[in-house]
């Protein structure tokens, strides 16, 4: 019963055969005049020929490779036929229809041709036709089908089964489904499968979208409800030193940056924890944001913690908070390979004495801003009294991970502040799905100054002039990203993606041969993959950073947060591998200064559909209109990888339902669990039958 159509064909409406037209979608119903079956002469296949006719017309129907219909349909049956009309220069027809044999038998005047005096047709009938068929004369499922099945098998095997739907047990309270206008469950069931007009669909589709958001958004709650549970350390809004700290930067804070600090500011005043999410597009100025919330924690006498994905991000955010405070505030850097801070000197030369000293540092307080990787999550980091959490791009920061943090802290009575951040535009519905426990913070505007990065498709005969440019760039001081894909490898029945790191590394290099020995001999080409080690890599960046390398060949691991302003060229092979959202995260790997930037996508598709959404990419430097565009082509399991996250495991619903996205939102919102007990049930059900991370 939960297998559902995935589209349905409406021939609800019967038509006269005498108002026939070519091109029509329809039903006609009546009697079988001539049936018979032949051999072509020519193709060798069995071809059925029928003569069917109703009390206005007559009309020649045709089935192709289907001898076994004439053993099933006879002369003087009465049939439904749904299917499209065609006309040729003998007139009207109908080729390869649904057929049904018809449940009410008329009487043999209904359909002569020559009796006039009895109408009491099929169109005049008062018995709902939806009840008498099933593959015919009415709105038809369609079903994704198997090999060894058919979709009439298959509409047969339901019809047999739906009335079942009324055993299904009802899991809404009856008051949501009042406040929200709901059908039952069992009743949606029915409707799915089988509904009698569009009115009935819309209401099945509805009730059956709405429970799969709303489970999304009550384990949302659930989760929102449990952290509340905990107080965390009111932070005080210390305004005059806010305003001086940012009179102080060398640049003017955007009026987005400034409302997304406030409500952070706003939030941390109170006792409860602190659960918030600040979306931005590509160099929108997170992290400035974060600063200011962890210069308001230093103020009050407590630390913060910043965690990276990569070690690459977590220094590149270690040295922009670094300019950003310059001398006021100790800032230490912990991840597997690195421990330095800031403005303190080691008393140690050793690796493992300066580690020893620093994890002191950050127990005894000392250090007031700790950034790095997961590896601040091991057993021997101890913070003094943590007040604030900051983690980018790892959203789904999990409950058990909190917990961890919570425990590393100096207070135990209460939890730290927790604030997450996206470089990934997230289109709005997508951000309260999949984030409904958390709020929503949202950065669009740019800096001010900002040059917007001119985008061009490269054909493959202008490649040449392509490298000429990126020449020319260099000789200007600039410096040049070139981004290669992840390689498929071709299996039987298809492809798969290649074991990430060898294809990746191969990609790279081939790139990197090619650039280094053929096109740009005299220039200084590195490369970076997934395979180098931690130190290989840093010692890439390190050389790209301060401008010895030219130009940087790469994989994806560029993607997020690598920030190098003397950078002007985002050169991307087989762009038509990745999503527009990851595009656009590698778009933001330049421009990032006063100079004028460019990204050039090369690809060797000519398919209609990879040059709509490669030129929807050219006109648009919009991260969140990208990511709209990207979330409707694609889906969001392609777009943002979310097969653990529950959203795969939508059976109707999608990212287009804004209206009832915000419905479940606000109907989960402070629900009362110990009242609705089933509720609580239902969620658990659900976490059992998905793969969460």
């Amino acid at each position: 019963l939960f297998y559902f159509p995935f589209r349905y064909e409406d021939y609800s409406q019967v038509t006269a055969i005498k108002d026939l037209k070519d091109g029509m979608q329809t039903t006609i119903k009546g009697k079988i005049e001539l049936i018979a079956s032949k051999r072509s002469p020519r193709k060798r296949k069995f071809i059925t020929e029928a003569v069917v006719v109703d009390d206005t017309d007559r009309i020649r129907v045709v089935w192709f490779g289907q001898p076994f219909i004439s053993k099933i349909l006879k002369v003087g049956d009465i049939v439904y036929l749904s299917g499209k009309i065609d006309s040729d220069i003998f007139g009207v027809q109908m080729k390869a229809p649904s057929y049904e044999k018809s449940k009410v038998i008329p009487t043999e005047q209904q359909y002569s041709l020559k009796s006039h005096t009895h109408r009491a047709s099929v169109f005049s009938e008062k018995s709902k036709v939806g009840d008498e068929t099933t593959h015919t004369a009415r709105i038809v499922p369609m079903y994704s089908l198997t090999s060894g099945i058919t979709q009439k098998q298959l509409r047969f095997l339901m019809s047999q089964v739906v009335g079942e739907a009324e055993k299904i047990e009802e899991w809404l309270p009856e008051e949501i489904l009042d406040e929200v206008d709901l059908i039952t469950l069992s009743f949606a069931l029915k409707a799915i499968h089988f509904p009698e007009t569009k009115e009935e669909l819309k209401q099945a589709e509805s009730r059956i979208k709405f429970g799969e958001l709303f489970v999304l958004q009550l384990r949302a709650e659930m989760i929102r409800q449990s952290i509340k549970n905990y107080s965390a350390p009111k932070i005080k809004f210390k305004e005059s030193e806010t305003k001086d700290f940012v009179k102080s930067l060398s640049f003017e804070l955007t009026k987005d940056q400034k409302i997304s600090a406030w409500e952070i500011l706003q939030d941390m005043e109170n006792g409860e924890p602190m659960n918030r999410l600040v979306e931005g597009d590509v160099g929108s100025g997170k992290t400035v944001v974060a600063g200011i919330a962890a210069y308001n924690v230093i103020l009050n006498g407590l630390q913060t913690v910043i965690m990276a994905p990569t070690e690459i991000l977590a220094k590149q955010h270690f040295e922009t908070l670094t300019k950003l405070f310059g001398d006021s505030v100790s800032i230490a850097l912990f991840t597997r390979a690195q421990y330095s801070i800031f403005n303190i000197q080691y008393s140690s030369d050793t690796k493992t004495g300066q580690k020893k000293e620093l994890l002191n540092k950050i127990k005894n307080g000392e250090a007031k801003i700790v950034v790095g990787t997961h590896a601040l999550l091991t057993q021997d980091v101890r913070f003094k009294n943590l007040g604030l959490v900051v983690v980018d791009e790892q959203h789904r920061f999990g409950v058990d991970q909190r917990k961890t943090i919570r425990e590393k802290s100096g207070d135990k009575n209460t939890v730290p502040h927790f604030l997450s951040m996206t470089a990934t535009p997230i289109p709005r519905s997508f951000a309260l799905t999949l984030y409904g426990d958390l709020d929503l913070s949202i950065i669009k505007t740019m800096p001010i100054g900002r040059k917007a990065i001119m985008t061009r498709v490269v054909e493959p005969r202008n490649r040449s002039k392509a490298y000429e440019f990126i020449r020319a760039q260099v000789k200007q001081g600039r410096q040049v990203f070139v981004i290669c894909p992840l390689i498929e490898e071709k299996v039987e029945g298809g492809s798969r993606p290649a074991r990430t790191g060898v294809q990746e590394k191969k990609s790279v290099m081939q790139e990197y041969e090619k650039l280094s020995k053929k096109i740009f001999p005299d220039l200084n080409i590195g490369f970076l993959h997934g395979k180098m080690k931690s130190c290989e890599k840093d010692k890439a960046m390190e050389q790209f950073s301060n401008g010895t390398i030219n130009i940087l060949v790469s994989t994806s691991v560029v993607e997020v947060g690598v920030d190098i302003p003397n950078a002007s060229v985002m050169m991307i092979e087989g762009a038509e591998r990745f999503g527009l959202a990851q595009l656009h995260q590698f778009r933001g790997r330049v421009g990032r200064s006063e100079h004028q930037s460019y990204c050039f996508l090369f690809t060797d598709s000519d398919t209609d559909k990879v040059k709509k959404r490669l030129e929807f990419f050219e006109k648009n430097n919009d991260g969140f209109k990208v990511a709209e565009y990207d979330l409707e082509m694609r889906g969001p399991g392609e777009v943002y990888g979310v097969t653990q996250s529950g959203m795969m495991n939508f059976r109707l619903a999608s990212m287009k339902d804004y209206d009832l996205i915000k419905l479940a939102r606000k109907m989960a919102r402070d629900i009362d669990f110990e009242k609705y007990p089933e509720l609580k049930d239902r969620v658990k059900e659900w976490e059992g039958a998905v793969h969460l991370e």
